[in-house]
């Protein structure tokens, strides 16, 4: 495997153009190299106390550190190498993880020594006495996994083995089992794991450790363990404060899926210590009550288990807060081989694929979804008093969704069985009954519902949405007529922008009330409560200021533990200006005592806040195109934000840019709008070479900070800007059956009208998109030449061989988004002929005369990339110059660091050359002939190589 040059003299003097440099003569532009440099921000949180603040911060390459800063005081501790940082419930201790060196790590991955890695530790500080003396802290290593109760100071530590991080492989010992048939397959034994009682300064050891979990007041700890002998193998409850330890279920077999209840004390657990050796991995359910004690809660054969089914081992149980009951997976009986297979050798067996038009899904989508298809939990419940399992979901209703409140009376069923052909070409459809927990007794509530419907918080209702008649709809769960709960709404809550052949989704829902006793429905710009009894009745939480000044208000979760939306205490709500993009944070009371009040409105992109579990303290972020988003930490006016973080210190070095919103209008008359990013010291006196790129709408995404990266497909704002280019991204509405048309009717009249300003050199434009951006392009440039160079990416050549073609990703046919969704045709291939010629830009690329660079993989799941080579090889023969680079072995988009930065380099080649007059890279003008692949790159220009170079290249 080659190793990127990025640091190749030749490539580097390449690429600094004498145009950038003279543009941006104050401060050097970004290089390929500086995306290494460009830090983002992980992990932040506030101390429940609202005391301390916590983050990350992690480099594009090397060592990431963790930084907590006291709020009140100012103190501040800086952890090297860290990640993952997080508080003590009591505020009193931060744990982060610690990492070894990344050079070092880096430099044993290049010499293929990966077992010599060590292996991440941990380090637990007591932040007041830290700040004091810099000693009162530990470091534990090498770590596993850790978890800290949701109470109280206690830290659970699971450590690698001593000599295998994996843990160890048991087997029998040689010559024993022979006449016994297999011994039981011990899997992998445990670990030690070290509980930590930061406040009571004890620590506690325990071995073989598999899996652990806090119950949520910290008051006891459970483990299962797997033994190397099966002597200690089950499931242990640990006192946490005495480290005291009651095994609770013993056994010699597997433990699994441990669970714990929520604001409870009781656990459940999956194992095959019930079952002969030979059936090894046959699951029984156990749960163990506050006393301790286990109990058999379901096993193949229990009274109500059918016949010949299992329990699941893929599915964690789950038990109900109140602790009386376990919902938990059933598995059917297995597919027997057919007899006629059992005496051919395995070279004898035919691997052959049968599709049929009576499959409900399509062959490539049923091979994509047998892995879960095989491990599908069919859920039931088992009371925990003992009595008889209550099978709810079947082969009939395989899907189950519950209510947030799990001690809610019912469930939702749901099956998309009937309608499972539909998906290739229409959506998804579900029917949906309300399952009775306790009996299994069925209700329907609605049915051929495209979607699926949902439960509220406590289960009294069923609701959905519904595009076809583009409102919201509920059903009592206990019967009763379909309600519309928001034909009381004057205004749309279907969304006026969606210009897909389909129905369109809704603006969505804030929730539900206490007791389940209203909902809070959006429309485009404000907030409703609806009473399902009286929807006629429907009020506007925010008095519709939102409609009337043009902003579109959202609720904001402070409190994550509750399920209802508050209606006596004050909100906070987001805040967005459609117009000018502006953004911000408003308080409110939905008693209808006041209408929404600013707290903080500004031209940025203001984040959601998180508040402090126990303090009026708030930490959120705001940037702009200009300025990274650094955190903040403000009280509850937000009238005092105080700056924490500065990340990217590094960007007051080199040459950045502004952002700014264009509107224009189209071909067609429709107002648009769109981003216009522009170079540092831009000089409108000046001429500039510009970028566009565009996919469906971004503008809303003004204020949106571009952090320097290599991206798996796009250009990067910043890094053009940086460089000396304008960069143009437009909004594009679309009219059903023109998709190609529409792309052009928006987005040539805002090039155009830039051009009229005089500042946009006319024939230095390029435009760069990918997938259904890659597809606009290459249809544009059939129909104009405005553009100098054009670079599309997994575009779709030719809609009539598309359409037939499969998503391999999912197994879906394609037919679904030319006839529903992105690519607007509105009708079938048949129905349709010439809109699907029409836009397809193969069928007119003779009339192309723009230099076109592609970049498609072999192995996109999502455009067949022979629609790519449909392109290439037509411009191809066409004598158009073309180029496709095929990343072996990529999907979609670039994945691989390698590629990225290599098609970062290549992108920047290609438009420099034609944008800014840089001479032409050898893999540009000779291309990289299959002898040489893996031997070069062609990066370098003609005048970068040597006589030598250049015989070697073109052999």
């Amino acid at each position: 495997m080659m190793r990127y040059p990025f640091r190749s003299a030749g490539v580097v003097a390449a690429l600094l153009l004498p145009f950038a440099l003279e543009a941006q003569a104050q401060k050097p532009s970004l290089t390929h190299d500086d995306y290494d440099r460009w830090n983002s921000i992980d992990d932040e949180s506030l101390s429940n106390d609202g005391s301390w603040a916590v983050w990350a911060v992690v480099p594009g390459e090397g060592d990431s550190r963790v930084r907590a800063r006291q709020l009140d005081e100012g103190g501040q501790i800086t952890f090297q190498r860290a990640s993952e940082p997080a508080f003590t419930a009591d505020s009193r201790w931060l744990v982060a993880t610690i990492s070894p060196p990344w050079a070092l790590v880096d430099s044993l991955r290049r010499a293929d020594d990966r077992d010599a890695i060590p292996g991440d530790s941990l380090v637990i500080v007591e932040l007041a006495q830290f700040m004091e003396m810099e000693t009162a802290h530990r470091r534990v290593g090498e770590v596993r996994s850790r978890r800290i109760a949701e109470t109280g100071a206690f830290v659970a530590v699971h450590l690698a083995a001593p000599d295998d991080d994996e843990g160890e492989e048991d087997s029998a010992p040689e010559g024993e089992g022979e006449d016994e048939g297999e011994p039981r397959d011990r899997g992998r034994t445990g670990t030690p794991l070290v509980l930590y009682d930061l406040a009571g300064d004890a620590e506690y050891r325990f071995e073989h450790v598999t899996d652990y979990r806090f119950t949520d007041d910290g008051a006891w700890l459970f483990l299962t363990r797997t033994t190397p002998e099966g002597t200690g193998d089950g499931v242990v409850r640990v006192d946490t404060g005495t480290g005291a330890e009651t095994v609770a279920l013993a056994g010699p077999g597997q433990y699994s899926r441990l669970a714990i209840q929520d604001d409870g004390v009781t656990a459940a657990v999956l194992t095959d210590r019930d079952a002969p050796d030979d059936e090894a991995g046959t699951m029984s359910l156990y749960w163990i009550d506050a006393d301790g004690e286990a109990h058999l809660a379901a096993a193949p054969g229990s009274e109500g288990v059918p016949a010949g089914w299992s329990i699941s081992g893929d599915r964690t149980p789950q038990i109900s807060a109140s602790g009386a009951r376990l919902i938990f997976g059933l598995r059917p009986p297995p597919l027997e081989r057919d007899p006629e297979l059992e005496d051919l050798l395995d070279d004898e067996v035919v691997e052959v694929d049968i599709w049929s038009w009576t499959d409900d899904r399509l062959q490539p989508m049923q091979l994509v979804q047998l892995g879960s298809d095989t491990t599908h939990a069919y859920l039931a419940q088992a009371p925990t008093d003992g009595g008889p399992v209550v099978p709810l979901a079947g082969l009939d209703m395989p899907d189950m969704r519950f209510a947030a409140d799990d001690d809610a009376p019912v469930a939702l069923g749901l099956s998309d069985l009937p309608y499972r052909k539909l998906v290739s070409w229409d959506g998804t459809y579900n029917d949906a009954w309300a399952v009775d927990l306790a009996t299994g007794e069925r209700t329907l509530m609605v049915e051929k519902l495209r979607g699926s419907p949902q439960l509220s918080p406590e289960g009294r209702w069923a609701w959905w949405w519904d595009g076809e008649r583009r409102g919201w709809f509920a059903r009592s769960t206990d019967g009763g007529d379909e309600i519309a709960l928001s034909s009381g709404i004057p205004h749309p809550v279907y969304n006026e922008l969606d210009d897909r052949p389909q129905p369109p989704g809704s603006y969505g829902a804030a929730g539900w009330t206490e007791g389940d006793e209203a909902i809070v429905l959006y429309d485009r710009h404000d907030l409703w409560l609806v009473n399902p009894d009286d929807p006629a009745s429907a009020r506007s939480l925010t008095e519709e200021r939102g409609r009337a000044e043009g902003l579109r208000f959202r609720l904001v979760d402070t409190d994550p533990e509750s399920n209802a939306v508050p209606l006596d205490d004050a909100v906070i709500l987001s805040a967005f200006d459609y117009t000018t993009k502006e953004s911000g944070l408003y308080r409110d009371r939905f008693d209808g005592t006041s209408a929404p009040a600013p707290l903080i409105f500004e031209a940025a992109q203001i984040s959601s806040p998180t508040r402090a579990k126990d303090a009026d303290r708030f930490l959120f972020t705001r940037q702009t195109f200009e300025t990274f988003p650094d955190l903040l930490v403000s009280g509850p006016d937000f009238d005092d934000p105080r700056k924490l973080s500065d990340a990217n210190p590094q960007q007051d070095e080199v040459a950045w840019g502004t952002a700014e919103l264009v509107e224009w209008t189209s071909n067609d008359g429709t107002p648009l709008q769109g981003i216009l990013y522009k170079p540092e010291n831009f000089d409108a006196s000046r001429q500039w070479p510009m970028m566009v790129y565009f996919y469906e709408r971004s503008s809303d995404g003004l204020h949106r900070y571009v952090t320097p990266s290599a991206g798996g497909s796009s250009i990067n704002y910043s890094f053009y800007v940086s460089r000396g280019y304008l960069v143009f991204v437009p909004d594009i509405p679309y009219e059903i059956g023109h998709p190609g048309e529409s792309g052009l009717d928006a987005v040539v009249p805002g090039v155009q009208y830039l051009a009229n300003q005089g500042f946009v050199d006319r024939e230095r434009i390029g435009v760069q998109g990918h997938s259904w951006g890659g597809y606009q392009i290459a249809w544009m440039i059939t129909r104009t030449n405005l553009f100098a160079a054009a670079e599309a990416g997994a575009p779709v050549a030719n809609m009539t061989s598309a359409y037939g073609g499969i998503r391999w990703g999912t197994g879906m046919s394609r037919m679904f988004q030319y006839e529903r969704t992105q690519s607007r045709i509105g009708g079938t291939l048949w129905d349709a002929p010439l809109l699907y010629i029409e836009n397809s830009p193969l069928f007119a690329l003779d009339k192309t005369e723009t230099p076109l660079l592609m970049m498609h993989n072999d192995e996109d799941t999502a455009v067949p990339w022979e629609q790519g080579i449909e392109l290439f090889v037509a411009l191809r023969r066409l004598d158009k110059p073309v180029w496709l680079l095929n990343y072996n072995g990529e999907p979609h988009g670039l994945t691989r660091d390698a590629n990225r930065r290599d098609w970062a380099v290549r992108m920047q080649q290609f438009f420099d050359h034609y944008l800014m007059d840089a001479p032409a890279p050898v893999w540009m003008e000779e291309g990289v002939p299959a002898l040489l692949k893996g031997k070069s790159l062609g990066l370098r220009t003609s005048s970068t190589i040597s006589d030598d170079d250049a015989d070697a290249t073109r052999r």
